[in-house]
């Protein structure tokens, strides 16, 4: 919920910095842009193609004017080394104060433990084209992290994949250090390491796994072009090695990647898009991306800007033009110039539902009113050690709309690496109740056949559809009990109209003022896996889920499409919207 803001000293900022218009175009925080107007700065019209929300709501979020000042102060001590702008102050362009650093060091909440207001903001993604300073922006704020953070001992280090990469910051890094005369007065840069003999602090680079690992007490880390490290390995010992520290930061920047599934940058980049949805929340965690979309013209200028905040600086306008004339002279070239100068990732994954469709039909469902009412199942258990989604469809003939109740569980021993990979909202999830284990490190099937059998003597179950091919003693059981279960075919022939069906339901149910045609009930766990899904299409345009390509864990909605699959298969009663010729496999 929105709430009006205030600063650190508890002024309330003016009605002219609330929800407008302008702060929504430019997906810039209230408080964001009273900064930005009271001291100055330009309001930048650049807004990145993908921001995740600021920790506004957070209990005791404050934003701090001061901590942005003292972070730009800092800054002007630098001095650019190369161009005509050698030897001049480095001052951050309008848009890395307006959506990077002011986001980033501004948020604050107290901390008992330490003592002090703390950041909020802990891991920073920043994904932007190339030529637009995000470099010098990294090591500036390596250097803020070791000598002005107020943080004794402080370790900074940059990661790369390999020592020339590591270098490629830490060079110019160094090389502002020593064309700097009030950092020269108070570090010493060597070969290989800064030092700030003051706090008893470095900045170094590291190219290895031991690296990184040896004495890690990390307060900052940069990882420099996260789409080339080719194992996660080296980001995660980053990650969890600031365990000691009052307030580190992981700063994570990179250019588009082709678009390759289940890589390092894959998952970074998919967890920023699903927190800017509101898949799931991480106030710790902050990005933003700066790119065109696919349908734009790469070659329209409008296009150039809209994909690079430094246009017109870095990049020139004369450095896109020749890049653009090479890239339609050949398709390779063309692939490059839209994953480097314009951030477009040319295997991207079209989103068959959108969580927008989703949450619009997040209905209210009551068990209990659905109650001896018609019921069709859908099963999907997965790994001895993984998650398991059990789906409920009760149609409604009045207007073809369907309640939906879903059950999921895991077992206990998962929930630890569930919580890593969805920023530790698994856990809210069971403590909520919309997640359920079962003991153990293995699932306990007992569990949830003692809740089907529940269901189906509450329910009037007419069919309960599973994966015929990944039949289990549990599904074996319930059919030796005579339970009306069914197997479903998992290819395009069962699942095309399934989940066609399930996308039109959903969009007739988020259109304007329309009622909710597939009522879910919010469930967060359905939700994470519905933003999760990815499909596979056949040259006729059919349709099915695709697990190895899903962003994660799809199983409630593979418990969804069977059970629809049902519903589809129930005899008829009158001509259905669940019955359509599109739905057809050819």
């Amino acid at each position: 919920m929105s709430r009006t803001p205030t600063t650190r000293s508890g002024k309330q900022l003016p009605a002219a910095y609330l929800d407008t218009e302008l702060l929504e175009r430019l997906k810039l925080s209230p408080e964001v842009a009273w900064y930005l107007v009271e001291r100055g700065i330009p309001l930048p019209d650049c807004p990145p193609l993908i921001k995740t929300p600021e920790p506004r709501d957070v209990p005791g979020a404050q934003f701090d004017p001061t901590r942005v000042d003292k972070v730009l102060n800092a800054f002007q001590q630098l001095r650019h080394t190369q161009g005509e702008l050698a030897g001049q102050p480095l001052r951050p362009d309008p848009w890395q104060v307006a959506y990077i650093l002011a986001p980033i060091f501004g948020w604050v909440r107290w901390d008992d433990d330490a003592g002090m207001h703390v950041r909020i903001i802990r891991e920073v993604y920043v994904d932007v084209p190339r030529k637009n300073g995000k470099t010098t922006l990294a090591g500036g704020i390596a250097l803020y992290l070791m000598a002005a953070d107020g943080e004794p001992g402080a370790q900074v280090i940059t990661a790369a994949t390999t020592k020339e990469q590591a270098r490629l910051l830490f060079g110019p890094v160094k090389a502002i250090v020593e064309k700097s005369p009030a950092l020269k007065r108070v570090m010493q840069p060597l070969a290989g390491v800064i030092l700030h003999p003051k706090s008893d602090s470095y900045f170094k680079p590291v190219s290895s796994l031991a690296g990184a690992q040896h004495g890690l007490n990390l307060h900052g880390g940069i990882v420099d072009e996260l789409h080339e490290h080719k194992t996660p390995e080296l980001v995660e010992t980053i990650e969890t090695g600031t365990g000691s520290r009052r307030q580190p930061l992981i700063f994570i920047i990179t250019t588009a990647d082709a678009g390759k599934r289940e890589s390092v940058y894959s998952r970074k980049r998919d967890r920023i898009e699903q927190l800017a949805r509101g898949a799931y929340e991480a106030p710790a965690v902050y990005g933003v991306v700066f790119a065109a979309e696919k349908g734009d013209d790469p070659h329209a200028e409008s296009t150039w800007k809209k994909a690079n905040p430094g246009y017109g600086v870095s990049p020139t306008r004369a450095a896109l033009a020749v890049a653009s004339d090479k890239a339609k002279q050949s398709p390779a070239e063309l692939a490059q110039f839209l994953r480097l100068h314009l951030g477009i990732r040319t295997k991207q994954v079209t989103k068959f539902l959108t969580l927008e469709s989703w949450t619009a039909n997040g209905a209210l469902v009551d068990e209990e009113k659905l109650k001896g009412r018609e019921a069709y199942g859908g099963l999907d258990l997965g790994a001895v050690s993984d998650l398991n989604a059990l789906c409920w469809l009760f149609p409604d003939d009045r207007d073809d709309s369907l309640d939906m109740v879903l059950r999921f569980w895991t077992p206990e021993d998962n929930i630890e690496a569930l919580d890593r990979r969805t920023a530790g909202n698994a856990s809210v999830w069971v403590r909520e109740g919309w997640l359920k284990t079962t003991p153990g490190n293995v699932t306990d099937y007992t569990v949830i056949g003692a809740q089907i059998r529940k269901d189906l003597g509450h329910f009037d179950v007419r069919s309960l559809g599973f994966d015929r091919w990944s039949s289990t003693p549990l599904t074996n059981d319930l059919e030796g009990e005579r339970a009306p279960m069914v197997g479903v075919g998992q290819g395009y022939k069962s699942m095309s109209p399934a989940l066609k069906a399930v996308q039109r339901l959903l969009l007739q149910g988020a259109a304007a003022g329309a009622r909710p045609m597939l009522r879910h009930g919010g469930n967060p766990v359905m939700a994470w896996m519905v933003d999760n899904l990815a499909v596979a299409m056949d040259p006729a345009g059919n349709v099915k889920p695709d697990k190895a390509n899903a962003g994660d864990k799809i199983d409630g909605v593979s418990a969804l499409c069977d059970a629809m699959s049902e519903v589809l298969a129930r005899p008829p009663k009158r001509i259905s919207a669940y019955e359509d010729s599109e739905f057809e496999v050819i």
